[in-house]
């Protein structure tokens, strides 16, 4: 089904889904309703994301006649409310645990000690019919949510876990409960009530469920605490009096005023004062930023210093804490391949597990000679407990979850789960050059003086020149000069020649900036300036020539340097095995200049937009599995095109849609730490895979009692669902493993 990307969006929390079974029931159900375009359910956090145009109250209603519950999620929601109903789940589920499993282990301490009394003897009727009603009380109770599934899902001809635990603990019940009126009708050895086995197979069930709940809360620990940095309150400024209102009534456009020590509510930007702001959360990076007039802030940051105003730019949904907490939950939401193989396999389960429980039944009863019958009931019974697929369906969804939410904490957005998978397989990487490698904020390198002038004087008239100028360079002159607090000259007749440079009046004198071009065509002699030139140029640095009156008085070199890790980060990133190459539209000279400051030993310069792209898909066609990190922008098709595409941007810069992962602080070395983390992740899911199929393909035989003939070896039904429970608890400690991971 496709979709397109501008649709509305809903975002969905789903109650009562227990195993990877519910998935396909949910998805179908939602997908059924009218104006549906596409649904993603995620597992993990229990929530479903629909695009389309559906009614709200259908989509309800059709989740409700599948056997689930659905309450739409708008906003930002309240983490202490979500995690005390996460709280309150995992009481609920631990309550019942505990009360299944006492009558259980009151039970099975009366027959440890012979105080219960057999099936069959006198008197005993009166005993066995008292534990049959109460266990049914507990069942009905402890279970309920099981039995109403597996009804639910029956009636839409759907199988789940719900299933398997109703058909096993039911059956149990159903079996004992004729025992003891109809005790001579069976074999003496298959004499036996099972209701301890029915009430404790849900307390194990139960409590694995409590684990889980409280395991998969922790994995959504990143999400919880970007929720917790969006404040509810903002104090605006109206009429001239500064009042507090909800977040949700500031408009675009309003000024708001932010204290020492308090989160800045929406995006903006500084219209007076200045301050440093706490950006860790938003970006990774654990330095305080500067902000003056005019600087950007972005909602969810802590202002640490000075009291400030700024101008609401972005609110609601389209802040940048929004969009980072959108995207998480995408890629969590979302399924990489080796998620979908697991898929397919879990809707295919129950089913064959449901016909080898039966085939179980029929063998025993044919194969089982004395007690036949008992044996064929345990063995059937057994199998449906143990062989229950809620390993199977957490393998993968744990553990993108868990991963999605550590890059998030790290400064890394990963936009698509299938990035996640493929970004450890990277082994080619192309490089842009400006504002990737660089800073991309030119900055003055040097400053050269000759004929009398100094240095100051130079970059002084320099910048006085430039302060008429729109060219991207001036500012950094600019800056510099700012920096010594120099006076600007005033410059009288000032004309900008476009790809040249600039001249005006300066106490009665022609004053020239700008590069050789400028000056030969203004008949100045540059011939002894020359081998400056291109030493300055082969550092990667752009030179700008000073005349005055036609005579060379100085060089202002203006360079992009490199960012103070990009070395480091090519180091990491050569050391994973990958083939490097830097890709920009910079000439040949300052190309090659960056490229070995950074450790990049190929390069392709003089390269537009348009054409890296096409570059992309060769190394492609040639067997690469190529990543493109650029700025997101310029960079579009090729980051698109690649395997995988890293936008290298700020915290206020997180939507860029043609990239999969998005690297929020700008430093290089993310990029080798999304490579790691997509490797442990995969490795990680790849145990959870294993681990749920070593456990299923090992237990069912045991359970069927295939190993009896030759060990006399039976399994308890109440430790298989001991066994089954902890299987999936296992998995979600696995996965959350990846929390810790050190880069």
């Amino acid at each position: 089904m496709t979709t397109d990307s501008t649709s509305p969006e809903l975002r969905l929390s789903i109650l009562g889904m227990r195993c990877a079974g519910c998935i396909a029931s949910v998805e179908g159900a939602l997908t059924s309703v009218a104006g549906v375009e596409s649904v993603s359910v995620n597992f993990a956090d229990h929530s479903a994301i629909v695009k389309g145009n559906p009614d709200v109250e259908a989509l309800k209603k059709s989740v409700k006649a599948a056997g689930f519950d659905a309450a739409i999620m708008e906003g930002f929601e309240d983490p202490a409310e979500q995690e005390a109903q996460e709280l309150a789940r995992y009481a609920s589920l631990m309550h019942k645990a505990k009360i299944a499993g006492g009558f259980g282990a009151f039970l099975m301490l009366l027959d440890q000690f012979g105080w219960m009394p057999m099936v069959g003897m006198p008197h005993s009727q009166w005993f066995w019919t008292v534990v049959s009603v109460i266990s049914l009380g507990i069942m009905a109770y402890c279970g309920g949510h099981f039995y109403t599934g597996a009804y639910q899902s029956f009636r839409l001809r759907q199988y789940n876990m719900d299933t398997l635990i109703a058909l096993g603990t039911g059956s149990a019940w159903f079996y004992s409960t004729i025992m003891i009126d109809y005790y001579k009708s069976f074999p003496a050895l298959t004499q036996h009530a099972y209701f301890e086995a029915a009430v404790v197979i849900l307390a194990f069930i139960n409590l694995g469920n409590a684990l889980e709940t409280r395991a998969r809360g922790q994995t959504s620990g990143a999400i919880r605490a970007l929720l917790g940095l969006q404040p509810r309150t903002a104090r605006v400024v109206r009429d001239g009096q500064e009042i507090d209102v909800p977040i949700e009534e500031v408009g675009l456009g309003e000024t708001l005023r932010v204290r020492p020590g308090e989160k800045i509510p929406v995006d903006g930007v500084l219209t007076d004062g200045h301050s440093s702001v706490d950006e860790s959360m938003l970006t990774g990076e654990s330095m305080p930023v500067e902000k003056t007039i005019g600087s950007a802030v972005a909602g969810g940051t802590m202002n640490q210093t000075g009291s400030f105003l700024f101008t609401a730019t972005r609110i609601g949904r389209d802040t940048a804490l929004a969009q980072i907490i959108k995207s998480v939950r995408q890629a969590q939401g979302s399924k990489p391949k080796i998620a979908r193989l697991a898929d397919q396999i879990a809707s295919v389960f129950v089913p064959t597990v449901v016909g080898i429980s039966g085939v179980t039944f029929l063998l025993w009863l044919i194969f089982g000679g004395d007690g036949a019958l008992g044996y064929a009931f345990v063995t059937s019974m057994t199998v449906l407990v143990i062989a229950c697929p809620c390993a199977l369906g957490l393998a993968t969804p744990i553990s993108v979850m868990v991963a999605v939410g550590r890059a998030a904490q790290s400064g890394i957005l990963i936009r698509k789960g299938e990035a996640l998978q493929t970004a450890g397989k990277l082994n080619c990487i192309i490089l842009d050059k400006t504002g990737t490698v660089t800073q991309g904020k030119p900055t003055v390198a040097k400053v050269l003086a000759f004929e009398g002038f100094d240095e100051t004087t130079v970059l002084q008239l320099a910048a006085s020149l430039e302060s008429g100028s729109e060219h991207p360079l001036a500012s950094s002159i600019l800056a510099a000069a700012k920096e010594q607090d120099l006076k600007l000259e005033r410059v009288k007749q000032f004309k900008a020649v476009a790809g040249r440079g600039v001249m005006g009046l300066w106490q009665g004198k022609l004053v020239l900036f700008g590069n050789k071009t400028l000056m030969l065509e203004e008949q100045v002699a540059v011939a002894g300036y020359l081998p400056a030139l291109k030493e300055l140029s082969e550092l990667g640095q752009t030179p700008m020539l000073l005349a005055v009156n036609a005579e060379i008085v100085g060089i202002v070199s203006v360079s992009d340097p490199i960012k103070t890790d990009s070395a480091e980060a090519v180091q990491a990133l050569k050391k994973l095995g990958v083939r490097l190459i830097m890709v920009t539209g910079d000439n040949d000279i300052t190309a090659n200049a960056i490229a070995k400051q950074a450790g990049i030993t190929e390069v392709k310069a003089q390269v537009l937009p348009e054409y890296k792209a096409a570059i992309v898909r060769e190394l492609q066609r040639t067997g690469y599995c190529v990543g493109m990190v650029g700025d997101g922008i310029n960079d579009a098709p090729a980051l698109a095109q690649a395997d995988v595409g890293m936008a290298i941007g700020g915290g206020t810069d997180v939507a860029i849609e043609s990239a999969d992962i998005v690297i929020l602080q700008g430093s290089l070395l993310k990029v080798s730490e999304a490579m790691k983390l997509s490797s442990a992740t995969l490795v990680n899911i790849k145990q959870n895979l294993l681990g749920a199929f070593f456990y299923n393909t090992i237990s069912i035989p045991l359970a069927a009692g295939l190993f009896y003939p030759i060990f006399g070896v039976l399994l308890n039904p109440m430790i298989a669902g001991l066994a089954m429970a902890m299987s999936s608890v296992t998995v979600v400690s696995n996965a959350n493993r990846l929390r810790w991971m050190k880069f």
